[in-house]
């Protein structure tokens, strides 16, 4: 019996570290224009997820139905990470453009950069430390 407890020990230690790292990430939306469609929020952990070539940590999404909404990402590993937000304001499962490509359903980034393109991943990247993290981001 002894035997497997001390054989079982240092697994035991891997599992609480593991779940000791993990954080969550809150996010306050602000700007939510329409109260129809839907608000899809994608949190990414690298420049590939972030520009489409790899599948994101984890998504969400939520009905719009106030200017504001709280999302919660539960237990993201200490680390960078990025998120999108798009607001599918008519549910056709796009986000609309006009003819130049500016979109005009809301969207926004994490740390909200001020540019006139989609912003890199390392201009929208938030640390997420273990204990966890809260952004604010505003719909444009």
């Amino acid at each position: 019996m002894i035997r497997n407890a001390l054989f079982c020990l240092p697994f035991a230690g891997l599992l609480l570290a593991s779940t000791a790292a993990a954080g969550d990430l809150q996010v306050d939306l602000h700007g939510i224009r329409a109260h129809t469609g839907t608000v899809r929020l994608a949190v990414v952990d690298s420049a590939a997820g972030w520009d489409g070539k790899a599948a994101p940590v984890q998504a969400q999404s939520l009905q719009a139905t106030a200017d504001a909404a709280h999302v919660v990402f539960k237990s993201l590993p200490a680390g960078d990470y990025a998120v999108l937000v798009t607001h599918d304001e008519n549910d056709n499962g796009t986000l609309d453009t006009n003819l130049v490509g500016i979109p005009v359903e809301g969207y926004g980034f994490s740390n909200n950069p001020r540019v006139q393109r989609k912003p890199t991943f390392d201009e929208a990247r938030v640390h997420v430390p273990a204990d966890g993290a809260a952004i604010d981001i505003a719909l444009r």
